[in-house]
């Protein structure tokens, strides 16, 4: 009898042991992960949340002293570059979209045997250092760069200057150069992901929308759109978030009246030495993006695809 209760004890524990070390190695695989996002991620977000409530300056030191009004305070002194920034990032995005469209599905359905080295063509630009390829279109906007003067030419300077994009008949140093140099950077985070969108169409319904007489414009807004809003969204929110928060091309590119936040928290940071308004800049930022990017996933009902 003894014997038979040892031997259903340990068939019991058996099990139990297996399912203890089942639930502990996927804890042991993400234990890496989660250590790097605490020490990276969280760790310096808790750290950047403290700096934002602090007083003091650089001669002193600063303390904690629960400054809440540091956030108001650089809010209402910096309002301009925020609302400039989200309206640079808003029209790169457009722009990468208006532009990245076409090429991901010509990439997707017409380049044939040349798809592989049109998709290398695309991520091409990421081997060379975001500083370079900025600093690259300062030679190709040049006043006497060939760009500027087809522009002069064909009148586009004066169109720009009455939508309010450049102040004179130069490129460089305005608001047209700034959201160029974002389209030209972030225009891989809009092709890739459309692309992979747009690969994965069934080709299938579209002959079906043509076999039921809808013409091109009907066949694109009522099937290959909505089937491709995923990589729209992803795109989209790949451009735009980290055009909210560039600094370098607005630097490079741009003048006096075109900074934008991140240069404001990049001078406040390193020239100004202001860290606590420096931080809340970071911070106020931070939690706009975040409202900003769940209210568009939220109406674009896309929140399980992305």
């Amino acid at each position: 009898m003894a014997f038979a209760q040892a031997v259903v004890g340990g068939s019991a524990r058996r099990p139990r042991a297996a399912r203890n070390r089942g639930l502990s190695a996927p804890l042991l695989l993400l234990a890496p992960g989660l250590a790097w996002l605490v020490l990276f991620f969280v760790v310096p977000t808790i750290s950047l949340a403290s700096q934002s409530l602090q007083s003091g300056d650089i001669d002193n030191g600063f303390v904690l002293t629960w400054e809440f009004g540091n956030y108001a305070d650089a809010l209402s002194r910096y309002w301009p570059q925020f609302l400039r920034s989200f309206i640079y990032a808003a029209s790169a995005t457009v722009g990468t979209l208006v532009l990245g469209y076409p090429l991901a599905w010509f990439i997707a359905h017409r380049s044939g045997r040349f798809k592989n080295l049109l998709l290398v063509l695309v991520v091409a630009p990421f081997f060379t250092n975001f500083l370079i390829r900025t600093l690259a279109w300062q030679i190709i906007l040049t006043d006497e760069g060939w760009v500027t003067t087809f522009f002069r030419a064909t009148g586009l300077t004066d169109v720009l200057q009455f939508v309010g994009l450049t102040s004179n008949d130069s490129l460089l140093g305005s608001q047209f150069a700034v959201i160029c140099g974002l389209i030209y950077n972030f225009l891989p985070f809009m092709v890739l992901p459309l692309y992979t969108s747009l690969e994965r169409l069934d080709f299938r319904l579209v002959e079906a929308a043509g076999d039921l007489y809808a013409n091109g414009w009907n066949t694109f807004w009522k099937v290959i759109w909505p089937l491709s809003l995923p990589g729209v969204v992803s795109g989209t929110l790949l451009t735009f978030i980290p055009a909210a928060g560039d600094y370098i091309n607005s630097k490079l590119l741009g003048n006096t009246q075109t900074v934008m936040i991140g240069q404001v928290i990049d001078s406040q940071f390193l020239r100004v030495l202001d860290y606590p308004i420096a931080a809340a800049l970071s911070f106020i930022l931070m939690a706009t993006i975040i409202v900003l990017v769940g209210s568009y996933v939220r109406a674009a009902g896309t929140e399980e695809l992305v």
